[in-house]
């Protein structure tokens, strides 16, 4: 009998314990009725966990909401559901510095705008049958490729409409490289952008690569040909 009445009261005591609310101090106050879990302290604080990015990068399916200490950008950081965002500075999707951020560094500080919307203008990448070498496809190749453009094949080109573009009280726009294209292209649910677009990468002297995408697409990249004129524009800046 004894032992039926240890074992229902460890049953009651586990089972408070697992649903209660918690209340952590040193005054043996009770917890506020609307937190589960309620600290108060007036000389200590509260220790996150504590990670490097390429340790946060490499937490398995984060809860959205999940909050860490990234020791690489000395920022608390959380999980918004699709990408990790700082508590305290820019996010994806925010209206910043004369566009929209779709893109963040690993150090939090710095990043992609692009345009609010698309600079449908009709023009073709140009030089057709001429290589430039604007090569390049990662992040922050979009500029020298945009240069390179502007220098080698005059105007009437979207690198040329990007490069003149002032919007908002800044002038430093091109045309995103491959990778920055990419890296629109990945936060795309963020502010509904579709269609397809110009890069400033070359692939040949006859062809450059766009990308075409929608909401649900894959984001493929596509060589196309340098004088089709009914390919989308999205200028891009950094900041």
């Amino acid at each position: 009998m004894k032992t039926i009445t240890y074992l229902i009261s460890a049953i009651l005591l586990y089972s408070t314990t697992l649903f209660a609310q918690v209340g952590i101090n040193t005054n043996n106050s009770a917890p506020d009725n609307s937190a589960m879990l309620d600290v108060k302290s007036t000389n200590k604080g509260f220790l996150p966990p504590r990670m490097s990015t390429t340790q946060i990068n490499a937490i398995p399916a984060p809860a959205e909401g999940l909050e860490v200490y990234n020791t690489t950008i000395h920022r608390m950081v959380f999980f918004d559901g699709n990408v990790w965002q700082r508590t305290d500075g820019f996010h994806i999707g925010d209206y910043y510095a004369g566009g929209i951020i779709f893109y963040i560094n690993a150090t939090g500080e710095h990043g992609l705008i692009m345009t609010p919307n698309d600079l449908n203008t009709g023009e073709p990448w140009g030089c057709y049958g001429t290589f430039i070498t604007a090569w390049d496809e990662g992040i922050g190749g979009g500029q020298p490729n945009t240069s390179k453009i502007v220098n080698n094949c005059g105007t009437g080109t979207a690198a040329q409409i990007c490069d003149a573009l002032v919007l908002n009280g800044y002038s430093d726009w091109y045309l995103p490289s491959k990778g920055e294209l990419y890296a629109m292209y990945v936060n795309s649910f963020v502010y509904g952008l579709s269609g397809i677009y110009w890069s400033s990468t070359e692939d040949n002297f006859q062809g450059v690569w766009i990308m075409a995408w929608t909401l649900d697409s894959d984001g493929n990249f596509v060589s196309y040909d340098r004088n089709i004129t009914n390919i989308n524009v999205r200028a891009i800046r950094t900041f």
